[in-house]
């Protein structure tokens, strides 16, 4: 049963997310303080470690919450199995390209801390991380990976993602 205490915990959680997503992608990192943070949902910087254990905790929680959701998304596109014919596969990729794009346009702050601030996370995390988004750095390579065109690159790469999220 949800109690309003909880929820308003859950909610609090919730906007510290946001507004340090907003600040990190802003100023960086490490250009922005735990008071900040606080400072920026209305409470003090220290009440933050009642919600993460430190501001790492807070970065890793962005980071690894954004990749979770994008890989679940692309597993319930691709989760009637393999791609059979070359027009289901063009559609299974225009529908997980659509997917990305509609996430990457929608959290541009989470796109840009990821960019800046990977490598900043403790390697166990970072490698998490990247294997999430490992599909998406392979469909965003798709000029420079794909060994033929249209159709049949589609196919290939459809296969290539459905493989990794599937089998990954």
């Amino acid at each position: 049963m949800t109690t309003w205490r909880s929820s308003q915990k859950a909610d609090r959680r919730a906007r510290l997310l946001t507004e340090a997503a907003a600040l990190f992608a802003r100023r960086g990192f490490a250009a922005v303080t735990t008071v900040e943070i606080g400072e920026a949902v209305g409470m003090s910087g220290p009440a933050l470690y009642k919600h993460f254990r430190s501001k790492d905790a807070l970065l890793a929680e962005l980071l690894l919450d954004a990749s979770e959701r994008l890989l679940q998304g692309a597993r319930e596109i691709l989760g009637a199995g393999p791609v059979t014919d070359a027009a289901a596969a063009r559609a299974a990729l225009d529908e997980l390209i659509a997917f990305h794009i509609g996430f990457a346009t929608a959290a541009p702050d989470i796109i840009r801390i990821q960019d800046r601030e990977l490598a900043g996370l403790d390697a166990e995390t970072n490698q998490r991380v990247r294997r999430l988004l490992g599909v998406f750095g392979l469909l965003n390579s798709t000029p420079h990976s794909a060994p033929a065109s249209g159709a049949a690159a589609a196919g290939i790469l459809a296969a290539m993602a459905h493989r990794a999220l599937v089998e990954g």
